[in-house]
């Protein structure tokens, strides 16, 4: 069982796969014949330009619809691997807890895949059908779970059989002789630290250095593009469907460790890749008496506000994405504290996330292991 990009099976429609529905996808880019819809949420913006990308510079600005907080934008005759990005226009008054910044290329909070790097990205279109064929989920009874906690290219990188070209790769994980390694093992599920669209933070550039684990998310959608034997982005989405079929198939499940307690963007005074130029006041929690400061208690610079929309949204409807286009069968939620916190910033086991995720049909019918604790007040749980 090879991984060559072009998995026959998986060009032939969607037969039997649950789709996300309309709700849920209406953040984002959604393709209908020729017609492709992108949709953005921002509270606080005066302007928001759905930005084309074509070639290395060249840049097309349509301008934005407002209804409510979401801005939309339809465009003709996009193709998968078409590149784009937003600019989003509004107060630039860090008192106020407002970053906007036009000249930034803002990622798409929503995107399936993103390019770029390593300081500047930018949203790719996809087509992400995939045949799923027979597959389903193993579905371990908890008590005879056998959990094996993997990094993807740790793991798979020096492996000597497993082609070279795979090495490194979701295609290698999920290749023969990793598979017989794992059930030789008796493991029944491999848990993938993240495999989330991640950057490297400012420090690590300036030393020539780079992100290995994978804790700085800036995108809940894509899967990381680093880890593809694939180039092109529809193929990537492909390569990790094929990993977790190809596993499920050996009675093995696919838990993502996740991080959706803080992102890339880091501190006050780190880039602006997404959250901070659509929403700094709405996605990020704030020192209560200094909106410029922020309630850090990750230890990484900022800390997602998953109190209230649009954070709390995203990562329910990310949550689902993942389930049903990918089949993944569990998360481990790194800081998971942090998800819990609201109002004065304290922790709540019945916080509106957690509740949510805990009343999700979709959702709490898959595995879901917590992480106990984040650096602020009360952390351990």
């Amino acid at each position: 069982m090879v991984y060559d990009g072009h998995d026959s099976a998986a060009r032939r429609g969607l037969a039997g796969l649950t789709r996300v529905s309309a709700a849920e996808a209406r953040l984002g880019p959604s393709r209908a014949g020729e017609t492709t819809t992108f949709r953005v949420w921002s509270a606080s913006a005066d302007r928001v330009d759905l930005c084309l990308l074509d070639g290395v510079s060249r840049e097309t600005a349509v301008p934005m619809a407002r209804e409510g907080d979401v801005w939309s934008a339809v465009a003709v005759g996009l193709t998968p691997g078409q590149r784009y990005g937003f600019r989003a226009y509004g107060p630039d008054d860090p008192s106020q807890g407002h970053r906007f910044d036009p000249t930034r290329l803002l990622v798409d909070p929503y995107a399936r895949a993103i390019g770029g790097g390593p300081t500047e990205f930018c949203s790719v279109l996809v087509d992400d059908d995939f045949d799923w064929g027979d597959d389903r989920p193993p579905a371990t009874e908890w008590s005879a779970t056998v959990i094996y906690e993997a990094h993807v290219r740790g793991l798979t990188k020096l492996h000597p059989d497993i082609p070279a070209a795979l090495r490194g790769t979701y295609a290698g994980l999920g290749s023969e002789p990793v598979i017989a390694h794992l059930r030789n093992l008796g493991v029944t599920a491999v848990e993938l630290l993240p495999i989330h669209q991640f950057a490297s933070e400012a420090h690590l550039i300036e030393k020539g250095l780079t992100n290995y684990w994978g804790y700085s998310s800036i995108g809940f959608f894509a899967p990381h593009g680093g880890y593809a034997a694939a180039l092109d982005a529809s193929e990537r989405l492909r390569e990790v469907k094929w990993m977790v079929r190809a596993l499920h198939r050996a009675g093995i499940e696919v838990i993502l460790d996740v991080v959706y307690n803080h992102t890339a963007e880091s501190g006050p005074d780190g880039p602006i890749h997404m959250f901070r130029g659509f929403g700094d006041a709405e996605y990020y929690r704030h020192a209560a008496d200094d909106p410029s400061r922020y309630d850090d208690v990750t230890g990484c610079g900022n800390t997602v506000d998953t109190s209230r929309s649009p954070g709390r949204q995203l990562v329910l409807d990310s949550l689902r994405y993942w389930i049903q286009e990918f089949h993944i069968d569990g998360f481990r939620f790194d800081l998971a504290t942090t998800l819990g916190r609201e109002g004065d910033g304290g922790f709540r086991s019945d916080s509106g996330l957690l509740t949510a995720m805990r009343e999700d049909p979709v959702i709490s019918a898959v595995k879901l292991i917590a992480e106990p604790w984040d650096v602020g007040l009360g952390g351990y749980q």
